[in-house]
């Protein structure tokens, strides 16, 4: 499936250096920065689920924590 990137002309040299140093297609490291973006974010929200599932559970142990 294809789209469709409009991107500022900073971020166009931007990126046009950065594959050029990489010896790389601009496509190619822009979809490996999507990537990354998107699994960067998938894993913050499990660490989050995570840690509000540990807030949760523990409750009772951090109220004593904060409370001495």
């Amino acid at each position: 499936m294809g789209m469709t990137l409009r991107t500022t002309e900073k971020q166009t040299e931007a990126l046009r250096r950065q594959a050029a140093a990489e010896g790389r297609s601009m496509q190619a490291v822009a979809l490996d920065a999507i990537d990354e973006y998107i699994g960067r974010r998938a894993h913050q929200a499990k660490v989050r689920s995570v840690l509000d599932r540990v807030i949760a559970e523990e409750a009772t142990v951090l109220k004593r924590l904060a409370e001495a």
